[in-house]
């Protein structure tokens, strides 16, 4: 049986070919919660040990035989993160500080994960990897909603000018910026920065959106 990927099976929400105007559904994510600058921030470094020794452990959990019930083979999901700041007005363009950011950084679950499934994972983690903080992780079943996507391609830092291209997109249809507390500029990670050249890295930027 082949593997599920979701970046192809649901291409739609992590590869879209121009920008477009989404409903994304509830879905699973482990999560952690934290703020500094992820380029030097120990807490940002320590949130990506949980998230992927988290997510791999339950991926893996077939070679122990203690695969949970519904258990499928599957490509382990893409880094996502939420960012902002506690400055009003954030909408992934900053230029300041990154020591200020505030984020939520989460790796999408299968559909078979649940509260029991992530408990355990904690608990497996915990012995292999004692000096993490794991209470930090959660599980977490959340709905993202209507939203404005764009698929970034270069360095990071040149995220503004594509968002750029959102705005504009976004105003062509009718639709205004929602941001909140709750609603948050999101990213998706589609490369990785240690393997792979700034210019050619992948980044779906996502947007909360409003009908105008």
């Amino acid at each position: 049986m082949d593997k599920i990927d979701y970046k192809k099976t649901e291409a739609y929400l992590y590869l879209p070919k121009k920008p477009a105007i989404i409903q994304v559904p509830e879905m699973a994510f482990f999560a952690v919660e934290g703020q500094g600058d992820p380029n030097t921030s120990p807490a940002y470094q320590e949130a990506m040990s949980i998230l992927y020794g988290l997510s791999f452990t339950v991926k893996m959990s077939k070679m122990s035989g203690q695969t949970p019930p519904g258990y499928f083979e599957y490509v382990v999901p893409p880094l996502e993160g939420l960012w902002w700041t506690d400055e009003p007005g954030f909408d992934g363009r900053f230029a300041g500080d990154k020591s200020k950011f505030r984020w939520i950084s989460m790796i999408r679950q299968p559909d078979f994960v649940d509260e029991a499934v992530f408990a355990w994972a904690v608990e497996e983690l915990a012995q292999k990897k004692p000096e993490l903080d794991l209470s930090k992780a959660r599980f977490w079943r959340w709905e993202e909603g209507l939203c404005a996507h764009i698929l970034h391609i270069g360095p990071y830092d040149d995220e503004p000018a594509t968002l750029d291209k959102l705005d504009a997109f976004t105003a062509e249809q009718g639709y205004a910026a929602d941001f909140s507390h709750t609603r948050r500029h999101h990213e998706i990670y589609l490369g990785d920065p240690r393997r792979t050249r700034s210019e050619r890295l992948r980044t779906l930027l996502r947007q909360p959106v409003r009908k105008i």
